[in-house]
């Protein structure tokens, strides 16, 4: 008899093991493919001059066009120049340009939103007039306009975007701060003689960093799309430097060598999923509501 029910012991835990796994999959299985799809561009980007089996910029006419085979996995675009090796090493100024853009936007808006919250007044309506001039146009076409004036190059590019990216974070780094700064612990701060620079930096900011991080993690695909779709219009790189964009732009007219462009397109949808997918997870992580769904 109790050989029967030490037998039946792993048979009755197995429901519960095998609910924990759907549990975990539902909360976390998304999140966990969107980070395996971004480190695994980030590995293929840092060791790119080891996995890329051409110089991105070699070109061979004799082999121009040719379709995904033994010689050039994904085929070779109308100078002759490898496709997956242009692949690779465009992941690391797509990817580059897009955490640069959001980490110094981020930085700078959260500064300047975390200051003019908690200083008020009239230094609060100056430094809240920009980003509120800013969000009245469209992102893209005034990061258009400006790296039209700026001229072609991935550093006015990257200006451009940077002019138009960080009032969003000012923005809602301005209103948690505003939040925070109602709280008890603030006034408690203010009653012990901290000064304002210390309260703001050690105390507010840490306490309201939870949904900055979730636009930080989120805003990457989108500085992506951003970059890549200035670079589809000719204000990105420099050709020939290898750029998802500009290389969907180079075979935007090849319809029978699809190849051209299917696969750079690919590589924007796959890094921008897995920005998303990673960021709603680190949404529902820092959400302590997340684990009551």
């Amino acid at each position: 008899m109790s050989g029967a029910a030490a037998s039946l012991l792993p048979a009755g835990a197995r429901p519960g093991r095998l609910a924990r796994a759907r549990s975990w999959q539902r909360r976390y299985g998304l999140p966990a493919l969107g980070g395996v799809i971004v480190l695994a561009w980030v590995v293929l980007a840092l060791a790119a001059p080891l996995v890329a089996p051409y110089a991105p910029d070699a070109v061979d006419v004799s082999v121009r066009l040719q379709p995904p085979g033994a010689a050039h996995w994904l085929g070779t675009d109308e100078l002759g120049r490898d496709v997956l090796s242009r692949l690779i090493y465009g992941a690391r100024i797509s990817m580059l340009t897009g955490i640069v853009v959001v980490a110094v936007g981020g930085l700078v808006g959260t500064l300047v939103g975390g200051v003019a919250a908690y200083a008020g007044g009239w230094l609060e309506s100056l430094l809240m007039r920009f980003p509120a001039l800013v969000l009245c146009f469209p992102p893209i076409i005034l990061a258009l306009a400006i790296a039209a004036a700026l001229g072609i190059g991935t550093t006015n590019t990257i200006i451009a975007m940077l002019v138009v990216w960080w009032p969003k974070f000012a923005r809602l780094a301005r209103s948690l701060v505003l939040q925070q700064r109602a709280r008890e612990y603030v006034e408690a701060a203010l009653v012990a003689g901290y000064g304002s620079a210390r309260i703001l930096g050690r105390h507010i900011i840490p306490n309201a960093i939870g949904p900055l991080i979730v636009l930080l993690t989120l805003d990457v695909g989108n500085a992506i799309i951003t970059f890549a779709g200035l670079s589809f219009l000719g204000l990105g790189v420099v050709p020939p430097t290898a750029e998802w964009g500009a290389m969907v732009a180079e075979g935007r007219q090849l319809v029978q060598q699809w190849w051209v462009a299917a696969f750079p397109g690919f590589a924007i949808l796959s890094i921008v999923l897995g920005f998303n997918f990673f960021g709603d997870g680190v949404r529902d992580w820092l959400d302590p509501k997340a684990g009551n769904r």
